[in-house]
């Protein structure tokens, strides 16, 4: 993911922004529709109190899905041993014996080891668990890039560089590394883009998991995710996409020397339309390895939504915090980045871009918390204790006899964003200094897909 514009620029103004008063750039017209902007998020909360309320009325109490409590009540194992040990070797494997459309909870019992493949889970297989300790973990390790050429000659893309793609409903993940370990691409590289994990489909769930790449680690793609005490490593826009997304809990660390940027959530609609996706982080901690300069998020599309709250923020989190990319107006444009109650050296609200938002807390109160991904009906507490016995071949019918779909068809993905024709990236030279590395490094205007 890349960006075309001067960067010595964009700081000169990022300063002069940013000594404004926080909204002092916004007219007194696009001031009012922001605010109607902010107030719609917090109707939405108020209307989804509601009915969990009306939904818990009843003989049970309970909110959770009744599809997904079936599914709970009818748990099979297999055992994936990559030394031979298990039911299966490999995880494409596992999924592979899964029947089209299970309507039980399948658990993957990942034993210690890596596993050198790419996973593609479809969307026909839902109620999948990935479980591993994540003492000694199951790493899911791949190499490719966005250039990386595929079986027409033709590179891959950003989808197809993917180690890990999830497109199933209800998928939880406990204590699995997922990692993209292609070299870090050199500042500006063509094709750079190296996914490890891209969750596609809707009420999944990541609980002590580790998420190991470079540029575009995470594609936060679409739907309703939790990651839960999770380390979420890369360097720019490591975690990006369309999805509605809690982050609770988790480490985010850039590994790099120059500029990294944490997020790129993509949003282009009307801010009326946009408030069904963003992402919010909860009680999180940001830092570097690397040493260099972090921003906090940029913005992907017009009306790109962040939240941080109670985050630690190290020295490395920039004063000025936030980009707005190839946005000209973001004052006006319906971009939402706040922070509530953020500590450490990098969490000065009052440095910010004048467009980023130091929000109250009932501006807060709809990000803080699992309601903002509709968690009261689907989320579960993490699978730490025992599986069932393994039960190879059993789980709700007979096992499938066509291997799950290649990696490759995720690049066409059944919806209209995974279908987007962005343009690819544009070669760029080598920079040498870290301004002009994060410039290097942003030369497309379009995320590639």
């Amino acid at each position: 993911m890349g960006r075309n514009m001067a960067l010595p620029l964009l700081l000169a103004l990022a300063a002069l922004v940013a000594s404004l008063p926080s909204g002092s750039v916004a007219t007194a017209g696009t001031a009012g529709a922001f605010d109607s902007w902010l107030s719609a998020n917090q109707k939405d909360f108020a209307i989804n109190q509601a009915l969990y309320a009306k939904k818990a009325v009843g003989d049970t109490g309970s909110t959770i899905d009744e599809s997904l409590s079936k599914a709970e009540d009818n748990k099979t194992t297999y055992v994936v041993d990559p030394k031979g040990g298990g039911d299966y070797k490999t995880i494409t494997a596992a999924i592979d014996a899964i029947p089209e459309g299970n309507t039980g909870r399948v658990i993957l019992d990942l034993k210690p080891g890596e596993y050198r493949e790419k996973i593609f889970l479809n969307l026909s297989k839902p109620y999948v668990t990935f479980k591993s300790d994540p003492k000694n973990p199951a790493i899911i390790a791949w190499s490719d890039t966005a250039a990386t050429l595929g079986k027409d000659g033709k590179p891959v893309g950003t989808v197809g560089s993917t180690t890990c793609a999830i497109e199933s409903d209800y998928f939880v993940a406990y204590g699995v590394v997922f990692k993209n370990d292609a070299p870090l691409a050199k500042p500006g590289a063509k094709g750079g883009q190296a996914v490890a994990l891209r969750t596609f489909g809707t009420k999944q769930a990541f609980y002590n998991c580790t998420i190991d790449g470079g540029q575009d680690t995470l594609y936060d793609h679409k739907g309703l995710h939790y990651f839960k005490d999770c380390v979420i490593k890369g360097s720019v826009d490591f975690i990006f996409g369309f999805g509605r997304s809690l982050y609770e809990n988790c480490r985010i660390v850039s590994i790099v020397k120059e500029i990294a940027v944490l997020t790129a959530q993509q949003r282009t609609k009307t801010i009326e339309g946009a408030i069904e996706s963003g992402f919010s982080f909860k009680n999180c901690s940001i830092m570097s390895e690397g040493g260099g300069d972090i921003y906090l998020g940029r913005a992907w599309g017009d009306s790109s939504r962040v939240i941080y709250a109670y985050t630690e923020m190290s020295k490395e989190v920039v004063p000025v915090g936030w980009d707005g990319w190839n946005i000209k107006q973001p004052e006006s444009s319906g971009i939402y980045y706040g922070e509530f109650k953020c500590s450490g050296p990098g969490s000065d609200a009052r440095k910010r871009v004048g467009w980023a938002v130091d929000l109250t807390e009932a501006q807060a109160k709809p990000f803080i918390g699992t309601h903002y991904i509709f968690g009261d009906s689907w989320i579960l507490p993490p699978p730490t204790g025992n599986s069932p016995p393994s039960k190879k071949g059993s789980s709700g019918g007979a096992p499938a006899t066509s291997p799950a779909s290649s990696p490759e068809s995720a690049d066409s993905a059944s919806s209209p964003e995974s279908a987007d024709s962005a343009a690819s990236p544009k070669s760029a030279s080598s920079a040498s200094s870290p301004k002009s590395a994060y410039s290097a490094a942003s030369k497309t205007k379009k995320k590639e897909l």
